[in-house]
């Protein structure tokens, strides 16, 4: 059974960091391609970043030059280091898993809510 597990959100304050992470079990790991994205009620899910099985890594404009995406193979956990919150991050984050290459998957976990407030 495939499970990804985020932890590590919360409240913070304007200007304070978090760090997200996301346990995944079932799936070959170190062979996934793994993202980030969030999304706020009744708007689309938005892209945050990308951390590809080879270590390349892509980040939506909202998150270039605030936030870093790490993975850890031997773990099977990857990681959001998010700083300089701003309130327009409030969101769900949720984590995923993914190979455009046979066996082809996506899989989500169920999000971890950030709340950047006063």
């Amino acid at each position: 059974q495939v499970q990804l597990v985020e932890s590590g959100g919360g409240l913070v304050q304007p200007g304070g960091s978090l760090r997200l992470s996301c346990a995944a079990s079932g799936i070959v790991f170190s062979s996934s391609d793994l993202a980030w994205y969030r999304q706020v009620a009744g708007n689309q899910r938005e892209m945050v970043a990308f951390i590809f099985s080879d270590n390349r890594v892509v980040y939506g404009d909202s998150a270039k030059g605030r936030f870093q995406i790490t993975r850890d193979n031997a773990k099977n956990s990857f990681y959001l280091q998010m700083r300089d919150l701003e309130p327009e991050d409030t969101a769900v984050y949720l984590c995923n898993a993914y190979r455009t290459s046979f066996p082809k998957f996506s899989y989500w976990g169920q999000g971890t809510q950030v709340t950047v407030t006063v």
